[in-house]
């Protein structure tokens, strides 16, 4: 079998599961802090399309989607090193919050776009906490 790569980032965000499950799964909440535009609706085998750019316009289907637990998505149009991928969003609820668990499996290669982009997903991570925690968006143009 063919080694891969996979990306961890764990964190604790002070908001409701709910407000933490809709930020990761809702259209109208990742362009708050990842995309530019998306669409797609949380509903198993549901495509969804990630819009960066004309040259990052992406997409991908939900593998596994439990309201306030789990959001999995498996990248079926995507560069070359995205498109084997899968990423999910895991939560766990606390007395006084979510612990996020997110990871992004299978990448095929520990290259610099690897490396890139689990830099970038720590960054966009801390966004998404800023977003609900304080009501912080930071423009599309502005961030990592």
């Amino acid at each position: 079998m063919e080694k891969t790569f996979d990306i961890f980032h764990d964190l604790v965000i002070i908001a409701s599961v709910k407000e933490v499950y809709d930020a990761v799964s809702l259209p109208r909440h990742l362009n708050n802090w990842w995309t530019l535009t998306s669409t797609g609706t949380p509903e198993l085998r549901a495509e969804y399309n990630f819009y960066f750019a004309p040259e990052y316009n992406w997409y991908g289907e939900v593998t596994m989607c439990e309201p306030n637990r789990a959001f999995h998505i498996k990248m079926t149009q995507a560069d070359e090193d995205w498109s084997p991928t899968t990423f999910g969003f895991d939560l766990e609820e606390l007395t006084d919050g979510v612990r996020l668990k997110f990871w992004h499996k299978n990448w095929p290669h520990c290259n610099e776009h690897f490396r890139h982009s689990s830099y970038c997903w720590a960054t966009l991570l801390g966004y998404l906490k800023n977003y609900l925690e304080n009501g912080v968006v930071v423009p599309f143009e502005d961030r990592e």
